[in-house]
């Protein structure tokens, strides 16, 4: 199964939260803050969203950070994915 994003929607997998600080020290599962980066797995055709002419500017692979709280998160076949606007996404990890 495959999900096809509508309009100017893109589907993302998180990447997985770091284990340790940038001083060594390993964190509990429970103390791990939720990535804020991930891969993009599929993007809409954009088009004319609300009246605005949307040009999709990602692609399959490439790695994003988005905000915080955006998207909606799902489960298909055993895998998570969120899926949000692409004005969701911050910038492109190069």
């Amino acid at each position: 199964m495959k999900i096809r994003p509508l309009g100017d929607r893109v589907v993302i997998k998180k990447l997985e939260a770091e284990e340790k600080t940038a001083s060594g020290i390993v964190l509990p599962g429970a103390a791990k803050e939720q990535p804020q980066m991930a891969e993009v797995v599929e993007v809409g055709p954009g088009g004319v969203v609300d009246g605005k002419e949307i040009v999709m500017e990602l692609k399959v692979g490439d790695k994003v950070i988005f905000q915080k709280y955006a998207g909606t998160e799902v489960k298909l076949e055993g895998k998570e994915y969120t899926i949000l606007k692409q004005g969701d996404i911050l910038a492109v990890v190069e």
